[in-house]
Parts: structure tokens; sequence; C-alpha cells
């Protein structure tokens, strides 16, 4: 069965795709698509991390997903056939694998089932972006951080140590852009936190100290 709600395929696709794949590697800050570009290819990240965004007229960016290794990833354009909505880059050094569009139209037209997989891939991944968008409105700051955070926990960003317990891999820009909000506004209140002990805050880590106390943040 896919892992649909990460972005992973079943076995069978996987492998199939993975037989029709080329490797690239993308240095980082590399760009590997920009919005408006025709979507030619189905993407799997294999190791490092690409950022996908969005940049406004005025200049400023918000920041949609970062795809961790594993994942698959760009489908929905490549079926559509519209340009792509949103750019992509290479947070730090990245090897993919990239199957052209006409590789994967062939390949679900012969086995519908694997449309099917990709049906189901799309439709989490919206249902995901609209819920991610009722808390950007309903949810007061405090609760869409100690949310964002506590899954940060249960993803790739997190990190097992024995001192720490847990910690994720994310700067404070990125919660920002993630939750459309000022670095200053994430930077206070994880100093409250952190004055609390229920986080402790370093170069682009955040400790989790405490996540039952962080879960009570959320109201």
């Amino acid at each position: 069965m896919a892992d649909t709600a990460t972005g992973s395929l079943s076995p069978a696709l996987d492998s199939l795709l993975r037989q029709h794949a080329r490797r690239q590697c993308l240095p980082k800050k590399g760009q590997l698509f920009l919005r408006g570009s025709r979507p030619d290819a189905l993407f799997c990240l294999l190791s490092g991390k690409v950022r996908l965004s969005v940049t406004g007229a005025s200049g400023r960016e918000a920041l949609l997903n970062v795809v961790p290794p594993g994942h698959w990833f760009g489908e929905a354009s490549v079926f559509s056939g519209e340009a792509r909505a949103h750019d992509a880059f290479a947070e730090e050094d990245s090897e993919l694998l990239v199957v052209p569009a006409k590789v994967l139209h062939r390949l679900v037209h012969d086995q519908p089932a694997f449309l099917l997989e990709f049906l189901r891939l799309m439709g989490i991944r919206y249902k995901l972006t609209l819920e991610r968008m009722d808390d950007s409105v309903l949810q007061p700051l405090p609760t869409r951080l100690a949310l964002k955070l506590l899954a940060l926990a249960n993803t790739a960003e997190a990190e097992d140590t024995s001192l720490t317990g847990c910690q994720l891999r994310v700067s404070q820009e990125s919660l920002a852009q993630i939750l459309g909000v000022s670095r200053q506004s994430i930077n206070k209140l994880l100093k409250q936190w952190e004055h609390a002990g229920i986080i402790a805050v370093r170069y682009r880590t955040i400790d989790l100290l405490a996540p039952e106390r962080l879960t009570r943040q959320i109201h």
C-alpha cells in the first residue's frame, strides 16, 4: 500500500518509476524548476532537501513545503499539463530521480491502477493544503506554531538525541514563511517557550524538551 500522506508510492509503482528514471544532482540553491515552466518530469528526492515556494511581486517568498528524501513530487502539473505553479530549489546538495512526463503518461496508460495511486496522492495533498489554510486563518499563532513543531517531530526533520530527546532541523525563517508571519513573531514565541523550559533554540535547530507541555499550547 502506498504511503500517500507522505509522498511515497506502492513498492510496485516506485520500482517501475525508478527503472525508467535518470539521476540528477542539484547543488545547494540550485534551481530544479521555476513557476510558469513546462511540466516535463516527475521527481523523487534521493538525498538532500528541495524547497517548494512561491515569490510574490513584492519579492516576499511563501514557503509551501520542503520535500524530504524518498518522496515523489511534481505529479500534479505533469497530469494537468498546466505550467508549474511554484518554484523548486535545493536547500542543500541533493540527488534526484527524474522520470520524463512522456514516460510517466505511458506507464499509467498501460497500468490504470497506477493512475489511481497518483489521484489518491493528489487528493490527500489537496486536503492537507486546505487544512493548512484553515489553520492559518482560524487558529491563533501559538496554536499554529505548536502544531507545526509537533508535526515536524514526527517527520524526517527530527532527530532523536540522547541529550535532548528530539531535535528539529528547522530555521525560524522557515517557520515564519510556512505560517505566513514575521520572523520576529516566531522568535518572540520561541523565546517564551524556551524560558519556560519547553524548547531550546539553537542555530537552525529547535530542541523539543517537553512535547507534552507544547501540546498544552494548542487551544
